[in-house]
């Protein structure tokens, strides 16, 4: 059944709520008394009048339609839509004959004023009067639908159209612009000139609108052309929606090259290249170009203000943004609220947020959700957290109603708001499928350390944008689930979304866990050069610290000298993994570059340089770069730092210097520094200060084994073996267990793991045979098993077959009768670092 053929049917129960429509509006929305209306002068273009006007034609003994008629054009015009559908009322009421040109303009006036409704009922009017028919009432009918979302009555109005000629052909494609419709948009452009209708220049703008896209503005060049071709190129408004296009597009040379071709310039045009050069990020540009502007004498819009506000606060230029401020309120355009709110985020930005909430504060009767929004924004981005969470619930209480950017600002103030009663109340408001809203609330979820939660929300997102995916990703990276991590990229792909560099260096960075498949690393790494991201910063900077954790010192290396720009995270990392793989003085030279280059350092850094210092068994020059960090960078020590000098003397033997380190800490050491220590005590065989160290630890920690064991371990290395059984008695008491150890080998894209004495594997037997085979050669080759390290009571040749069968001994056995000769064997074990050995032929 078509659109028409069904509104037909609704005609005479529609002709009685219009009656009723009249009589609301006649009561309730105009009742100013007849003895204040006035007459009205055509003449004049004031449309103040419209405010004291009832039916200004009540009194007139000769009411016709064109002075009706003249009268709805007017308040048309001049957007007094409201008083228009008021006088189209009047004149139903006082039963004269309408035309096609009443309706089209009383149909343009609905969708004005969004009032679908109101609209449908003109539209069964039409029927009943055979106006359908008429070009420009079906015109306006199409126009009405589509700025009141109705896009598929629209089109069927479009279809059953007789005619047909280039003003509907645009309404229908500004409609489907509108709706965001631009594919349908450009399809139905090349249909119409397929159908003979030539386009004129609004139909050329609409079709830019649709353009302004990156992905679409190679078909936007191809229309540029047939303007130049119709000669529509000197069109102001035309060449306007061009610098809209190209700038939107990223092509702002191409837009610059419209405008200065352009022989009449309006203030659109020189808005539009201002907007264009800080879309763009042409920050320089933009200043030039308004001055230039100004220099032109060109009127200074709302809009322009608003621009350079936006600007100034890009760039956090106060003064710049103080005088744009002045002059907006000497232009009259102080109670604009874009212009305000501009301000208010400039001011923020600029952490003056005195300024900015005086400004919110003289809005106090017209803040709208976007003005609280910005002040919420300012606040958390001042370090202002209570501020905002105090405002987000005073806007609350004032029955505002927070939208998708209110939420996705004010859950990164966690913890000093609840995620869980934020999370509730975005499910009331049906934003929980929003990408903006669900995105922020997994990444809470992923602070909490709630990662299931955080895959909860994932899934009801409807639009999955890339934020959305990248951000899902870094949320398993952070856990090292990088299972997890690798099975939502695997999805992301299968979706056909493209990767951006954030999902890359998630993804890279979840390849860094310890329980990660190496040739995946490598795997992502070839993914993210096939997509041109591999030198991306954040992508290269991950890149390294992967390799260096996963034991690829040389890759991460050869990654980090290719990097065209470097920053923190680079230098750090490779510091870092000199320090972990033995080469305290590469470390060093890494360090001492950096001081050349006088590049920031942070705490981070000064961790990697002491345990390069530590592993290299530099004491001195670790005290000297602790002090250094101290005094020449005013970096506070954290207990990383004080870890990190407890190690480095520990390792050296120098314990009493270990232990004034531990008594000259501005904070009680935590259970990081006692471990260190009692590692150390069970090294050089310490017993007093390992009872000490293990005491503080377990009072710290008392379900963690690795107190007990080292305790017990000391014990047994000094031959007390009653000491050691009371401390294994004390675990047992307490029920704590000792973490088991293992290793594992990756071969062939497959990990295997191993027990000490592991029997378990299919290849025990030719693993045993190669290990017993190794020994024979270590031994010719005057190797001397260390069996102080064997802590368990018995026979010394009973301590060396424990020694040969550690679950790193087995790795390393299966990786040499599993592997080709010359292949690296890198081996994991969850008790200590990883390491990695070159076997030989």
């Amino acid at each position: 059944m078509t659109l028409c053929s069904s509104l037909r049917t609704l005609t005479k129960q529609t002709l009685n709520t219009l009656k009723l429509f009249h009589f609301t509006y006649h009561t309730n929305l105009l009742s100013y008394s007849h003895a204040n209306a006035i007459a009205f002068d055509p003449l004049t273009s004031d449309s103040s009048f419209v405010h004291h006007a009832h039916h200004p034609f009540d009194k007139s003994t000769q009411k016709d339609l064109s002075n009706y008629n003249h009268l709805l054009f007017e308040y048309s015009r001049t957007h007094c839509n409201q008083e228009a559908l008021n006088i189209f009322v009047g004149l139903h009421h006082s039963s004269l004959p309408v035309d096609g040109s009443t309706m089209s303009c009383v149909l343009k006036v609905c969708g004005c004023l969004f009032d679908q409704n109101v609209g449908r009922q003109v539209h069964c009017q039409c029927i009943k009067s055979g106006f359908v028919e008429d070009v420009s009432v079906g015109t306006a009918l199409v126009d009405m639908y589509m700025k009141t979302e109705n896009v598929g009555d629209g089109r069927r109005v479009f279809d059953e159209m007789g005619e047909r000629n280039v003003v509907s052909w645009t309404s229908l494609l500004s409609g489907y612009v509108r709706n965001g419709l631009n594919d349908l948009a450009l399809e139905f452009f090349f249909l119409m000139q397929g159908e003979g209708i030539k386009p004129n220049p609004l139909t050329f703008a609409t079709v830019f609108g649709a353009l302004a896209d990156d992905v679409m503005v190679k078909k936007g060049i191809q229309v540029h052309t047939m303007v130049i071709k119709n000669g529509f190129e000197s069109t102001v408004f035309v060449s306007n929606s061009l610098i809209n296009m190209y700038s939107k597009s990223g092509m702002a040379r191409d837009a610059r090259a419209v405008f200065d071709s352009m022989e009449k310039r309006n203030e659109v045009s020189w808005n539009g290249m201002v907007a264009g050069c800080v879309t763009n990020g042409l920050d320089l540009e933009a200043f030039e170009m308004f001055y230039q502007m100004r220099l032109a004498g060109v009127m200074l819009t709302q809009m322009i203000f608003a621009t350079m506000i936006k600007l100034c606060a890009n760039l956090k230029e106060l003064g710049f943004a103080r005088q744009l401020h002045c002059r907006v309120l000497k232009n009259g355009y102080c109670f604009d609220h874009n212009i305000r709110t501009a301000l208010m985020v400039a001011y923020s930005k600029c952490s003056v947020m005195d300024d900015a909430f005086q400004l919110f504060s003289m809005m106090h009767g017209v803040q709208n959700v976007v003005s609280w929004t910005a002040m919420i924004s300012g606040y958390l981005q001042n370090g202002g957290t209570r501020q905002a969470v105090n405002l987000f619930c005073q806007m609350n209480r004032e029955g505002v109603r927070p939208n998708h950017f209110t939420y996705s600002t004010i859950l990164t103030a966690q913890p000093a708001i609840s995620t869980f009663q934020l999370h509730a109340q975005v499910i009331k408001t049906n934003y929980e499928k929003s990408s903006s809203v669900g995105t922020a609330l997994l990444d809470a979820y992923v602070k909490m350390g709630c990662i299931d939660e955080a895959a909860k929300v994932f899934e009801l997102i409807d639009e999955k944008d890339i934020v959305a995916w990248s951000a899902m990703v870094a949320g398993y990276a952070q856990r090292e689930d990088t299972e997890g991590a690798v099975k939502i990229y695997l999805w992301l792909a299968k979706e056909g979304v493209k990767p951006n560099e954030f999902t890359f260096c998630s993804i890279v960075n979840a390849c860094a866990a310890p329980s990660a498949v190496i040739e995946q690393g490598k795997q992502f790494h070839a993914c993210s050069i096939k997509s041109g991201l591999n030198n991306a910063l954040c992508v290269s900077s991950a890149l390294v610290t992967m390799y260096a954790k996963r034991g690829n010192i040389e890759s991460a290396n050869t990654v980090f000298k290719r990097q065209g720009e470097r920053d923190l995270v680079s230098w750090n990392s490779m510091i870092s993994g000199y320090a972990q793989h033995g080469h305290g003085k590469k470390a060093l030279e890494i360090f001492e570059e950096m001081r050349r280059r006088n590049l920031e350092m942070d705490d981070i850094t000064f961790i990697g340089v002491i345990s390069a210092c530590t592993h290299a068994g530099l004491v001195d020059e670790g005290q000297r770069y602790f002090n250094m960090m101290v005094k020449d960078h005013d970096i506070d020590p954290t207990m990383e730092h004080y870890s990190c000098m407890v190690d480095l003397y520990s390792r050296a033997g120098l314990l009493e210097k270990a232990m004034d380190i531990i008594n000259g800490m501005p904070f009680p050491a935590g259970a990081t520094v006692w471990r260190t220590l009692l590692a150390a005590c069970r090294v050089h065989r310490n017993v007093e200060f390992g009872k000490l160290a293990a005491e503080k630890l377990i009072s710290l920690q008392p379900q963690d084994s690795a107190a007990y064991v080292l305790l017990s371990n000391i014990y047994a290395a000094t031959g007390n073996w009653q000491e050691r059984a009371k401390v294994r008695k004390l675990m047992d008491e307490r029920n704590v267990k000792k973490e088991a150890g293992y290793s594992w080998i990756e071969v062939k894209n497959k990990t295997y793991s191993f027990l000490a004495g592991d029997l378990s594997h299919p290849s025990s037997d030719l693993i045993y045979s190669k290990l017993e085979e190794l020994s024979i050669r270590l031994k010719d080759a005057g190797y001397q098993p260390d069996t102080n390290y064997v802590l368990h009571d018995v026979e010394e040749e009973h301590k060396e077959t424990i020694l040969s069968q550690h679950s790193e001994r087995l790795a390393i056995a299966f990786g040499l009768i599993a592997t080709p000769p010359g292949t690296p064997i890198q081996i994991v074990k969850n008790l200590r670092d990883y390491f990695m050995l070159k076997m030989l032929p």
